[in-house]
């Protein structure tokens, strides 16, 4: 199923998207769901990773040698 989500861009935004489309031979669509899938699962990295790092710290690992001594 899918769902339709309108969006109001800037001007110099939807431009260079326009711009960006034609240079990669895509359409606008493809490239706004691309980019919010990317931006979405970085988010979702950047809590994971937040979380492990303040449990990484209580465990001495501050440094990624300290991590690649814990590991290895």
């Amino acid at each position: 199923m899918r769902s339709v989500l309108s969006i109001s861009l800037p001007e110099n935004l939807a431009s260079q998207l326009s711009a960006f489309a034609r240079e990669m031979g895509r359409n606008k669509s493809d490239i706004v769901k691309e980019s919010i899938s990317q931006f979405l699962w970085e988010a979702r990295f950047n809590k994971v990773r937040k979380g492990l790092a303040s449990k990484a710290k209580k465990q001495g690992i501050v440094s990624e040698d300290d991590l690649f001594k814990a590991v290895s």
